[in-house]
């Protein structure tokens, strides 16, 4: 293959592992899905003052000025997105540690793509409301996020002949494209930053390290057990957070950087399946996708619409109109324009198996930015507030207009590399690897068995 190739086939075992990734997201997407509609049910509903009563109900303590009485809806934007965060930077270091991604010249396309995704929509949207009131432009990073849960979901749905570099590329610009707005929310949305809580914080953090690293040498904790220790530890560092003006989130990043996603060689060749980062990713994700991003959205999609004429008001205002058209051009055009830009700076093309379409439909597809888009318009305009509501609108709108937009683009594709499969058979050795993979040295067999399997490989490109 040649070197000035970008998203090119990753590996099998990458493959595979992404695989995995995809089916889970698409299931916690469906549910994401199911949780907005009953949101926007109940809110528009007679239940409409129960739904909200709800979402406004304190609950917790406050001890002294430690501030641990939130809102139910806060606790789920503050506490249950703090767990969603910690699998995306768990992703993220895995990616960039033991996946694909940590070739820098594979890492840079989705960097880039996801700076562009980033950049220009929050730049259209800025525009739109220059002449608005200061509060307006606040909600230039609404539109900067994509949301893993759904675009996966219909990728899963629409996507099952695509190539896996695509697959690859669409989960990698999401979690990048997380980690900006995370970034972004921890430098432009904290307010009366208290410098002691994070001095605090510095204590159970450097133990959660010492336990998640050294656990088992130190201590003889199995991954297994480690795990059950570390949930509290956690938390500690949440509510610290949480009381330091920095928005409680940004902890499930940290501690996620600090769990280990590379095995020694004594533990791999014992179970190289079972570490501590693997441990907690199956324990956690299905409880984040099944529970944690659901009640999010159940609690911060509800907006009461006041009908048709209600719905279409809220969408001529400059907040409105301003993120659909961010979400769902500046995303397209922003991912797929950088995209090209990477392939011109290193005088690449796109992997024979990859069109330029496909990187189109990813990009568009990208434009669903609804969970952490939600999180950031409440960070910008308050739970509640009118320019909340219309934001709400918006990136439900916009989120939906990109699914079905990309929808289309990448079924016609996906349609097109049937085809291709039904007419070319994809076989597999008695490893159980399919050759395609075997000309970029997937089928871990050493230099004899990629050269062995090279020439087939080249034979199946496209």
């Amino acid at each position: 293959m040649s070197q000035n190739t970008v998203l090119s086939r990753g590996t099998y075992r990458e493959s595979q592992r992404i695989s995995e990734i995809l089916a889970k997201e698409s299931v916690g997407g469906m549910m994401l899905l199911a949780a907005t509609v009953a949101a926007l049910i109940f809110a528009n509903s007679g239940a409409a003052e129960s739904y909200f009563g709800l979402r406004d109900a304190y609950v917790g303590r406050d001890i002294g000025d430690f501030h641990l009485k939130l809102s139910i809806g806060h606790w789920a934007a503050d506490g249950l997105l703090a767990i969603f965060f910690f699998l995306v930077g768990l992703e993220l270091k895995k990616e960039f540690v033991i996946g694909d991604l940590r070739n820098p010249g594979k890492a840079l396309v989705p960097m880039v793509a996801a700076a562009g995704g980033v950049v220009l929509p929050s730049i259209i949207y800025f525009l739109i409301n220059l002449s608005g009131s200061a509060e307006a432009r606040g909600g230039w990073a609404i539109p900067a996020a994509t949301d893993i849960a759904f675009a996966v979901a219909v990728l899963a749905v629409i996507g099952s002949h695509l190539p896996s570099a695509l697959r690859t590329f669409l989960l990698t610009l999401a979690v990048v494209d997380d980690l900006i707005a995370i970034t972004i929310i921890a430098l432009f949305y904290t307010s009366d930053l208290k410098i002691q809580y994070l001095l605090w914080a510095i204590i159970p953090i450097a133990l959660y390290a010492l336990i998640a690293r050294k656990g088992e040498k130190l201590f003889h904790l199995k991954p297994a057990a480690a795990w059950f220790i570390l949930l509290p530890i956690g938390f500690i560092v949440w509510a610290l957070f949480l009381n330091s003006g920095i928005h409680a989130t940004i902890a499930g990043v940290i501690l996620a950087f600090m769990i280990p996603v590379r095995m020694n060689k004594r533990a791999e060749a014992v179970d190289a399946d079972h570490g501590l980062a693997e441990v907690m990713e199956h324990r956690i994700r299905p409880f984040s996708a099944g529970f944690c991003v659901p009640v999010f959205a159940f609690f911060s999609a509800g907006v009461a619409l006041g009908g048709w004429n209600g719905f279409t008001s809220s969408l001529t205002e400059p907040i409105a109109y301003g993120i659909v058209l961010a979400l769902v051009f500046g995303k397209m055009i922003g991912i797929t324009a950088s995209t090209w830009l990477v392939t011109r700076f290193k005088k690449a093309n796109l992997d024979s198996d990859i069109a330029w379409v496909d990187v189109f439909g990813v990009a568009t597809l990208a434009g669903i930015g609804f969970t952490v888009s939600l999180l950031i318009a409440e960070l910008s305009f308050g739970l509640g507030s009118d320019y909340n509501d219309d934001a709400k609108v918006a990136i439900l709108t916009g989120s939906v207009t990109a699914a079905v937009l990309g929808a289309i683009i990448l079924s016609l594709r996906n349609k097109h590399y049937k085809k291709i499969a039904e007419k070319e058979s994809v076989d597999a050795d008695a490893d159980g690897i399919p050759d395609v993979f075997a000309d970029n040295g997937a089928s871990l067999g050493g230099g004899a068995k990629r050269a062995e399997h090279s020439a087939s490989g080249e034979a199946k490109k496209r």
